[in-house]
């Protein structure tokens, strides 16, 4: 692996690896006082965020951080990009400052997988090495690596991801989680069922690997877990249904709708919660949901990413 840009570039063998990866980091920083690792000393890992983030940037730089490297947080607000500069000049001035992976979040789908052809071009034409180039999300197309720790919790709280039924709720349309976690999920063999109201599902969601349904209640008895998704307001240009009260009867986690899952049955969200329209505070804070879970396996998992990248597989923790 040279850049992580998809979950789509990953098949199961891969994917596994990188989870039981995340886990061996997990084991690995049990009991120590002081989280460091050696792994990454020496090596430059810059984040460029153009969207505001908490868990993704966070998770990203503690885990650099956990494993010795030199993290640098570059701000779209606060750097040349305000200017004018472009995204190709900005990378490029980061990998010749130094950075031997860039963690990348855009508004634009494909920003990712454009610096990586950029990156790629500019080391076949100087000889040189390119920086690895992760993709923290782009647009309404993929966050693999949020994809990758949802697994990871789905795998510890069920026990394997094989055959499990996993119903993702809420707007599907704008959500780059979504459409990673379908594909990742189906590649791990689970059965995936993506709820929503007709007008927050995607031209062509009928070609993805999963079933399509309009009513929660109807899935809810049966599934193994539950992902409720961020409705995307600033995504939304214009009403894409009638009230937030609406949506919330419709398709908002109440305890109600918890009450219909089995006893073994998850619940996950991939943060910020819409707390009382998307789930109900006491089905988020329920022993139920792995919320914090999802958040404690992020370090461990984009440790587990950035080991991958920079150090590749013939080292193993």
């Amino acid at each position: 692996m040279k850049h992580l840009l998809t979950v789509a570039d990953l098949d199961r063998g891969a994917a596994t690896e990188l989870l039981d990866e995340a886990e061996r980091f997990e084991q690995a920083l049990l009991g120590r006082e002081v989280k460091k690792l050696p792994t990454l000393r020496g090596r430059t890992v810059m984040t460029v965020f153009y969207e505001n983030s908490t868990r993704t940037r966070v998770s990203f730089e503690v885990a650099g951080k956990w494993m010795s490297a030199d993290v640098i947080n570059v701000s779209a607000s606060s750097s040349s990009v305000s200017k004018g500069e472009s995204l190709r000049d900005t990378a490029l001035t980061l990998h010749a400052a130094g950075a031997d992976a860039l963690i990348v979040r855009h508004p634009a789908s494909g920003a990712a997988h454009q610096i990586a052809r950029w990156m790629d071009q500019w080391a076949r034409e100087e000889n040189r090495v390119a920086p690895s180039i992760i993709n923290a999300g782009d647009g309404t197309h993929q966050h693999p690596t949020q994809a990758l720790l949802d697994a990871l919790t789905l795998r510890q709280r069920l026990g394997d991801i094989e055959g499990k039924r996993i119903v993702l709720v809420g707007d599907i349309l704008h959500s780059r989680v979504a459409r990673s976690n379908v594909v990742l999920l189906d590649t791990l063999g689970a059965e995936v069922v993506l709820v929503a109201p007709r007008t927050l599902l995607p031209v062509g969601v009928e070609s993805w690997p999963c079933r399509i349904a309009t009513s929660l209640d109807a899935e809810l008895p049966g599934a193994d877990a539950v992902m409720m998704l961020r409705v995307q307001a600033e995504r939304m240009n214009g009403g894409f249904f009638p009230s937030a009260r609406e949506y919330s009867i419709n398709y908002g986690l109440s305890e109600r709708r918890l009450a219909l899952l089995g006893d073994d049955a998850v619940v996950l969200h991939p943060g910020p919660m819409l707390r009382g329209m998307e789930i109900a505070s006491a089905v988020a804070d329920s022993p139920k949901a792995a919320v914090l879970q999802q958040v404690s396996n992020g370090v461990h998992m984009r440790m587990a990413v950035l080991f991958r990248l920079l150090v590749g597989q013939e080292e193993t923790v």
